[in-house]
């Protein structure tokens, strides 16, 4: 099957000197689309899609770290995305995260989402504790006429299609398996059959431990999600939606080719 994860961080420290490995463990794995979250970690983005023709890099300030940009971030930004066919991630808000600050978290992602709009760039978007405040600033200001990614879409089943009318697409991660995460299961089953993405977010969002078929230890013996898990995703997605598998994985690679088409 062909597969397709649309949101991972395979720039984490915790897979250093294993990028090859993982990526031989990724059977199926077309592209993987991986996010950098601050101005420190794109070099290492761009250093993985250098002769890895599976990574789409992808160059963003995710709302956790905006404190640390530097007054040059913009520029540095831009830098980026003019050397490498590249999309815009991880940006986003987040209200729930209690020891960040909410403020100039707005000003950073809209600043991003205008770069991205310019030019027609897929953007993946961060939010949590804030779907209503998102949708009203993707309402007020431009999104890219591809579309957008709603990166492990938590939202509302009622939010679904309001965001569908701006060109959102919905990935599903792993981590949504787990017995509390009914509610956001259910909201996947809103989502138009032309805008379902899959996503591991890998270190991030393990799945639960009865699905985790590739067991991995980061430092300090700490579990993590690994990529190659992006297949369990698949057909156990494909279950929940009582749809056959390779129907899903079919539609998945349309959707997939039609938000990252050309990069």
């Amino acid at each position: 099957m062909r597969l397709y994860d649309a949101h991972n961080h395979l720039q984490a420290p915790c897979f250093d000197g294993l990028h090859n490995e993982l990526l031989e463990d990724c059977e199926g794995l077309q592209r993987m689309v991986v996010n950098g979250c601050l101005e420190s970690d794109w070099p290492r983005v761009a250093a993985l899609a250098d002769g890895r023709p599976r990574v789409l890099p992808s160059f963003g300030y995710h709302p956790w770290f905006i404190h640390l940009r530097t007054p040059d971030w913009r520029r540095n930004l831009e830098g980026f995305l003019d050397q490498y066919p590249s999309a815009v991630g991880e940006i986003g808000i987040d209200r729930w995260k209690t020891d960040i600050s909410y403020d100039d978290q707005e000003e950073v992602f809209l600043t991003q989402l205008a770069m991205a709009t310019e030019r027609n760039l897929p953007v993946s978007i961060h939010c949590l504790k804030a779907w209503g405040r998102l949708l009203e600033l993707l309402q007020e200001n431009g999104v890219p006429k591809r579309g957008f990614l709603l990166h492990s879409y938590g939202g509302s089943p009622e939010m679904v299609s309001a965001f569908a009318r701006l060109g959102a697409y919905y990935s599903f991660s792993g981590y949504f398996l787990r017995e509390a995460k009914g509610r956001h299961r259910e909201a996947f089953r809103e989502v138009p059959t032309d805008r379902l993405l899959i996503e591991t977010d890998a270190p991030d969002m393990q799945l639960p431990s009865q699905f985790n078929e590739h067991l991995l230890e980061g430092p300090e013996g700490r579990a993590v999600n690994h990529p190659a898990n992006i297949r369990v995703v698949y057909r156990e997605l494909a279950k929940f939606l009582e749809e056959p598998e390779e129907r899903l994985t079919k539609r998945v690679e349309e959707n997939f080719l039609s938000l990252f088409d050309g990069l």
